[in-house]
């Protein structure tokens, strides 16, 4: 009897033991790790995967350059004041001009969808941008959320008329880009969403504002479809862009990113989501960032288009993107913009902040 109470309580130490090695392995244990601080923020090479250039303006990558930023300028859905060819062409003469600086994404769109011209066109246009050099293809909430067939039904991302585009997309080894349904917020009353940048968006652009749209899909059917798309497609490389429309909780992410390891995800628009959960429990989106750290990606969705004010953007981007960077590198006590409660920065070891600002873009746009 003795002799199983000695075994018993070695084990018992031993499970403890273990345990307590796990929890400190996920948890902050900071002693031997190496740090930035706010000091090193011009001198550390940095990524900004999600930006819309849409003129030729050189003070917006002036800016880039000297806070040590390349970029990745995004194409989106193009409308009838910016068609796809002009926003491209815009990449190709700003890319000539800064090679170093940047790269971009192309897009596509659905006119002529559900006619025999749209297959063809849209993979001969995708073709000719892989040809001048395009790393990405951005897929906007248009499809989701705006194109329906003929029947007036709305057509979801992973409706089988749009896998041969996937497909092309991955034979060709090019990055998807997918921007697939909106923050949760979304589907919320404007005085109880989170965070203040989604109250001013949906505010301006009730057209997304979904809450006063309930005939359309809902945020779970857009989140399902996108979902459906990756398990059809389980070998493209994809980039979800604003937490893959998961910013609201990091454990409904890791859980996609567990399921979807051809998937990453940009943080463009959304670092304040992770913010406001950091309010809580820091702990948490802390080992969120250092689990994932080869699965995300710093974006910011800046972007500058016609009659910018050059000193107004560059102070405006400057300024955000310190903060960010605090909020990443220190655990000082922050004010946002987003919210009226303090919060406390995550101080990421040097380590997974070189992946989420560069090597993380290295890997998952390739050629950028």
């Amino acid at each position: 009897m003795k002799t199983k109470l000695l075994i018993l309580c070695a084990l018992s130490i031993s499970f403890q033991n273990c345990t307590q090695t796990q929890k400190t392995a996920s948890s902050e244990d900071n002693s031997t790790a190496e740090f930035y601080s706010v000091d090193d923020f011009k001198s550390v090479e940095k990524y900004d995967t999600h930006v819309h250039i849409n003129v030729y303006d050189t003070a917006f990558i002036n800016l880039a350059k000297a806070d040590n930023f390349k970029l990745l300028t995004v194409n989106v859905h193009p409308t009838s004041k910016n068609p796809a060819e002009v926003q491209q062409n815009v990449a190709l003469e700003m890319i000539k001009t800064y090679p170093e600086q940047l790269a971009y994404a192309t897009t596509f769109d659905v006119n002529n969808w559900g006619t025999d011209k749209w297959l063809p066109q849209t993979l001969a246009y995708l073709k000719n941008s892989f040809e001048k050099g395009a790393i990405g293809v951005k897929i906007w909430k248009n499809i989701g959320m705006e194109l329906r067939d003929k029947d007036g039904k709305f057509v979801m991302v992973n409706d089988p008329r749009i896998d041969p585009v996937l497909d092309f997309i991955e034979k060709s080894n090019i990055t998807l880009v997918g921007h697939l349904g909106e923050p949760k917020n979304a589907w919320l009353p404007v005085d109880q969403m989170t965070v203040s940048g989604d109250k001013n968006y949906f505010s301006k652009h009730p057209e997304y504002h979904m809450y006063l749209h309930p005939e359309y899909p809902s945020y779970e059917d857009q989140v399902d479809a996108r979902d459906k798309m990756l398990e059809k497609h389980p070998n493209i490389r994809f980039v979800g862009v604003h937490l893959g429309s998961l910013e609201y909780d990091v454990d409904e992410l890791a859980k996609r990113l567990d399921k979807f390891p051809n998937m990453a995800v940009d943080m463009a628009e959304r670092i304040c989501h992770l913010q406001y959960q950091t309010i809580n429990n820091r702990q948490k989106v802390y080992d969120f960032m250092v689990k994932y750290q080869d699965r995300l990606i710093y974006a910011t969705d800046n972007g500058v288009g016609k009659d910018a004010d050059p000193a107004e953007y560059k102070k405006r981007i400057h300024e955000r993107r310190l903060s960010d960077w605090r909020y990443f590198v220190t655990d000082d006590d922050m004010n946002v913009t987003d919210f009226k409660e303090k919060i406390k920065g995550l101080k990421l070891p040097k380590e997974v902040i070189d992946k989420i600002y560069r090597k993380n873009a290295e890997k998952w746009f390739p050629g950028i």
